[in-house]
């Protein structure tokens, strides 16, 4: 039965620079980069080498500790480099692409006559598989299990997020198409998550064979584990598997045209761009083709992801595999004088200490200034006003930090990604890292579990 669910608590951070709904042409990236690091808790084994050439869809490596979960590349061409850093940990595979691309062929099949254990094993040996994660611990999902569950989040409310009502228009065939093999893959219930506070598109209010859920409420409303909170809760010993709309299209190319298909459409957003827009490119793109002659003067952070939970990069980084963002902001490297003590007019803030609070709409053009440095940890109760979950968030976060693994599991560590505590992280008062003490229990939990 479908659920209505309407969030009380979370903040949405209002920045300018948001993608214009229209679509930019730009010449095909030369370079492109399949970083292992995209996958938490992958361990690679390269089967390639510096020369060698791959067509889309071929082999680059496979997962140390799970032979059957295999990483190709996402266009045809030549290895020109593998990356290493500290103790030649496998950093970057990085490829020069063909003009025109060649495709690995793969077996087609209509969901109909397809078994469960098929679709996997096409899943695997493409390389579409990493697509599907699962919860709890954020990881790539284990094609042994069996999930209770799988949840698709048809939106994201974080800062300038691609709006994927716009993203998929006129993809409503493709993406039934995706669903019908998706929800083969549990016998339990596909949940299909919009976005409650829209009228959303009908790519996604007429799927079929699912269970339509509406959640509405400010940021983290749109994060899949926040939804799993309250549509069906993980207790110890539940898997759920999650995958975003982009991933459905890309099971549904692989089932329909045989071949894998990392096309992403990517929204270019932030202050520092002079005409953000969405941009049709491949997973591992260098962002350098979106960046020319689109930026304004000083000195900007490129993030391949959002402001809350991407990662940095340089101007001629690549896109990361998950991501479907671009943001680009100011760097925040200046000291300021008793800044405390200005109005803050142009300071955004969750309480009253600036005078903005008198602009609830506003929009602003952060940085990435810190305003402080590291300081005692203190109860201030902030947490709790943006976190729309069930659980403390100070307590576990101390937990995790004092690695008691049973009051861990007492306060909830199985229901909580990093990523939902990015709001916390941005109001800390402490400047505290939250994000990366919540993974690093995560990773503690899942150790003494394996």
């Amino acid at each position: 039965m479908s659920k209505d669910i309407r969030l009380k608590k979370g903040l949405n951070i209002q920045l300018h620079g948001e993608a214009d709904k229209v679509y930019a042409n730009i010449t095909q990236s030369e370079n492109f980069v399949v970083r292992p690091t995209d996958f938490h808790g992958v361990t690679p084994k390269l089967i390639v080498k510096e020369g060698d050439s791959v067509n889309a869809g071929s082999v680059l490596f496979f997962d140390k500790y799970n032979e059957r979960v295999k990483f190709t590349s996402p266009v045809s061409g030549e290895v020109v480099a593998i990356n290493r850093g500290a103790k030649r940990r496998i950093l970057e595979v990085v490829l020069k692409a063909d003009a025109e691309l060649k495709y690995e062929s793969f077996d087609k099949g209509s969901a109909a006559d397809l078994n469960r254990e098929q679709i996997i094993e096409t899943l695997l040996i493409s390389g579409t598989w990493p697509f599907i994660r699962q919860k709890p611990f954020d990881v790539i999902a284990n094609p042994d299990d069996k999930p209770k569950a799988i949840f698709i989040s048809t939106f994201n409310t974080a800062p300038l997020a691609a709006d994927n009502d716009f993203v998929l228009h006129g993809m409503t065939e493709e993406f039934q198409t995706g669903l019908d093999y998706v929800t083969k893959l549990t016998d339990g219930t596909v949940h299909l998550n919009i976005d409650g506070n829209t009228n959303p598109s009908k790519v996604f209010t007429d799927a079929k064979g699912v269970q339509i859920n509406k959640v509405s409420g400010q940021h983290p409303a749109g994060n899949v584990g926040i939804q799993i909170h309250h549509v069906d809760p993980i207790n110890k010993g539940d898997i759920v598997w999650y995958l975003y709309p982009q991933d459905v299209i890309a099971i549904a190319r692989l089932f329909s045209e045989g071949k894998y298909d990392a096309s992403r459409i990517v929204a270019l957003t932030g202050s520092q761009v002079t005409k953000p827009r969405y941009y049709r490119t491949i997973a591992g793109a260098s962002i350098s083709n979106m960046l020319k002659d689109n930026l304004k003067k000083g000195d900007s952070r490129f993030i391949s992801g959002d402001v809350l939970t991407g990662k940095q990069i340089n101007a001629n980084g690549a896109l990361g595999f998950y991501d479907t963002q671009v943001t680009v902001i100011p760097e925040g490297n200046y000291q300021e004088f008793l800044g405390w003590l200005a109005p803050g007019l142009d300071k955004f803030s969750i309480s009253k200490t600036f005078f903005s609070w008198l602009s609830p709409s506003k929009k602003y053009s952060l940085d990435t200034n810190y305003h402080g440095e590291e300081r005692a940890y203190v109860i201030t109760g902030n947490y709790e006003k943006v976190l729309p979950m069930d659980v403390f968030p100070m307590q576990l976060i101390k937990a995790c930090m004092i690695e008691d693994i049973e009051l861990m599991e007492n306060l909830g560590i199985y229901e909580v990604s990093p990523e939902d505590f990015a709001l916390c992280e941005f109001i800390c008062t402490s400047k505290i890292e939250v994000q990366q003490i919540i993974r690093e229990g995560l990773d503690l939990i899942k150790k003494e579990c394996s």
